[in-house]
């Protein structure tokens, strides 16, 4: 999915004659983690093992970790640094309560009071248990879901405001299937041994749960059964994991009198005032064919499985705000069974995370102040106009594009947003209620009162232009991301660090790390999904029918790539549902290098450092931001959820259609990583 890299042949050259004598000079300067390596095996018989080979055979996984990697390390030493600075904030008897900080330290310390969650146990969910039981019929259940909704929920289906996928700067309501408590439909309708396995597991643990809310546990056993009956019929109309990435498919607009005729269970005028929405004469559903499949449940009036559906829903959204009992019950089937940790992750921990996705940006100040230096955001921001140029010409020579497409994907890439470190604009939490446990403050309260301040806060956007200089991520997130309606690039203070970044580092490792994650995230906007949408973020067609026809193909050749990839016995990536993500990877790496390629010509070549070569570096550092290792459930668990490939995949399997590398370790036929050009996927 590239085109060779076409750096003049004399220029490549000097790098190359140049780089012996100044090695010595340049020791000293950050780079590749040599203590990490097994430079006994050939590079382009196992590049994942020559970059990592001693990192993996010395390293375990964490017990109360599924996986373990570069992403991982950076993560956990994040989350010290932050959890240091909440705990701090959590201690300062003198910040204000009302103030931004000062609700993410009350929301921290109800979190850490068990003795007042265990005194509780599961007494905070009893009124919502008694409306349950008071349904009686469709009509009584809309009113309760009417009444949820402004709480998060009771599953069956919900509604949220969001930006029009063709006009993106219009904020519209959209209507979309309710929760299921598996984590993806493919567990719900595959009958392969793991799905199967893991449907028993879930049954087990559902009865479980509904004990503690009084279920006996012979009643508890049938309705988890049952339960899943309902939530299989619930799984089997929605879009499967490859059709979710399609955003036509799930882009339906509708009028209500429309949306009567496919739900007629629900009286939708009525619902959309007891939601708060009144006066909109269209809505967006994204799942239609769901919405047709729920009015036959619904006409079947088993009131009695309904009940147990909201029940189980509301303990197992509430799980982990309830006694640590329930919590670790919780923890048990969705970490231990469906993921294989092996120990609970510290409270405090949990409690970070809570915290970074409920007041993510009141943390996020005191993050930035304390370890974002105004230098790393100067630095970023060359590098990224050296990978956004770098694109450019990549985007120039492609061979197989019409000029009509080329300057619609030039226009699209120029007009690129891009957001580094932290927001211009901080969100606003004032209209939040968080109390301290001295103020009778409780987790579960805290957490029902951010559910109502979302929602709200979400409804307030409905008839308001779409705010695109919002962040969807808190700076102390360890991660990336493109947004297609903002047309739009964010990478978080937090993964700007090592071994993604660091701006004293030497460049080589630098553009490898960072640099290819901002190519990554370039790449999104022109992957198979991305790709839809054109500068403006809409979900406007800008390919010609050839070269979208040329683009297709190019992307299939890249799934069959991955698709044949086995991590485990049995076990297959699919490169359909990865095809984004790979896409980005391939894309990323390529225009990062070139993107080195044009700073070593302007700065002239650092040569040798580590006995590496900078275009040596740049393949290394790539392959150490993937080092990862993985129990066997959690790569079971990926493979069906996760768009993404497993780490160790993306390592490697990028490199192999990217003709630069091959020239970097002289990788030739007979190697074991070797694949013949003309097999090389090249796409941007």
């Amino acid at each position: 999915m590239k085109l060779k890299t076409n750096a003049p042949a004399a220029f490549a050259a000097l790098l190359l004659s140049s780089v012996a004598g100044m090695a010595q000079n340049n020791q000293q300067k950050p780079g590749i983690e040599m203590q990490y390596m097994d430079t006994s095996v050939k590079p382009g018989d196992d590049f994942f093992r020559f970059v990592n080979g001693k990192w993996l055979d010395d390293t375990k996984i964490p017990d109360d970790k599924t996986r373990w990697g570069s992403f991982d390390e950076l993560r956990e030493n994040t989350n010290n640094d932050a959890l240091a600075i909440l705990k701090r904030a959590a201690a300062n008897k003198s910040l204000s309560p009302k103030s931004d900080e000062g609700k993410a330290a009350g929301l921290y310390n109800t979190i850490m009071d068990t003795v007042a969650r265990n005194k509780a146990g599961v007494k905070p969910l009893k009124p919502y248990i008694a409306k349950i039981d008071k349904v009686k019929d469709v009509k009584s259940l809309q009113a309760l879901l009417e009444e949820m909704e402004w709480e998060g929920g009771l599953g069956f289906f919900g509604v949220g405001v969001g930006a029009d996928a063709k006009d993106s700067n219009r904020n519209v309501v959209h209507l979309g299937p309710g929760s299921l408590g598996l984590p993806d439909r493919d567990y719900y309708v595959s009958d392969d041994a793991d799905s199967k396995e893991k449907r028993e597991k879930y049954v087990q643990h559902v009865a479980r749960m509904l004990q503690y809310v009084g279920y006996k546990p012979e009643q508890a056993a049938i309705s988890a059964k049952k339960i899943l009956e309902l939530e299989t019929a619930m799984a089997q109309p929605r879009l499967d994991r490859v059709e979710r990435r399609d955003s036509r498919k799930s882009y339906n607009p509708m009028s209500i009198a429309d949306l009567q005729k496919l739900t007629t269970s629900i009286k939708w005028n009525e619902y959309l005032a007891g939601v708060g929405i009144a006066n909109i004469d269209t809505i967006i559903v994204t799942q239609p064919k769901y919405m047709a499949a729920l009015d036959d449940i619904l006409k079947k009036g088993d009131v009695a499985t309904w009940e147990d559906y909201m029940k189980w829903t509301l303990i197992n959204h509430s799980a982990n705000y309830l006694s640590t009992d329930i919590e670790t019950a919780d923890w048990e089937f969705y970490n231990k069974t469906l993921r294989g940790a092996l120990k609970e992750e510290t409270r405090d921990k949990n409690a970070l995370q809570t915290v970074n996705g409920s007041v993510g940006e009141a943390l996020g100040k005191l993050y930035v102040a304390e370890k974002f230096p105004p230098e790393a955001k100067e630095k970023a921001e060359i590098m990224i106009k050296n990978v956004m140029k770098a694109y450019e010409n990549r985007i120039n020579r492609l061979p197989w594009m019409a000029k009509s497409t080329r300057e619609s994907a030039i226009e699209k890439l120029n007009r690129l947003q891009i957001k580094i470190g932290y927001p211009d604009k901080w969100k606003d939490y004032s209209a939040l209620t968080i109390n301290n446990p001295a103020n009778g403050g409780t987790f579960f309260n805290n957490m029902k009162n951010v559910a109502r301040w979302r929602y709200k806060k979400n409804l307030e956007d409905l008839n308001k232009p779409v705010d695109k200089t919002e962040w969807h991520m808190a700076p102390q997130i360890v991660n990336a991301y493109f947004n297609p309606a903002y047309n739009e690039i964010v990478f978080p203070a937090g993964i700007l660090q090592p071994p993604f970044y660091d701006y004293k580092a030497d460049e080589a490792v630098n553009y490898g790390g960072i640099g290819a994650v901002i190519g990554h995230e370039i790449s999104h906007g022109f992957d198979d999904s991305g790709s839809r949408y054109n500068a403006d973020g809409n979900l406007v067609n800008w390919w010609s029918d050839e070269d979208l026809e040329k683009f297709t193909g190019l992307g299939g050749a890249l799934a069959d790539q991955y698709s044949a990839l086995q991590p485990l016995p049995g076990t297959y990536v699919d490169g359909k549902f990865t095809l984004g993500e790979n896409i980005g990877d391939l894309g990323g790496v390529n225009a990062a290098y070139d993107g080195l390629m044009l700073y070593l010509k302007e700065h002239g070549s650092p040569g040798l450092i580590d006995g590496f070569t900078p275009q040596q570096r740049f393949f290394i550092s790539w392959a150490t931001i993937w080092r990862t290792k993985m129990r066997d459930e959690a790569i079971k668990n990926q493979v069906k959820t996760d768009p993404h490939s497993p780490g160790m995949y993306r390592a490697y399997v990028p490199l192999q259609n990217v003709d630069a590398f091959y020239d970097a370790f002289n990788i030739e036929q007979g190697d074991k990583m070797y694949v013949v050009p003309e097999k090389r996927v090249k796409i941007w």
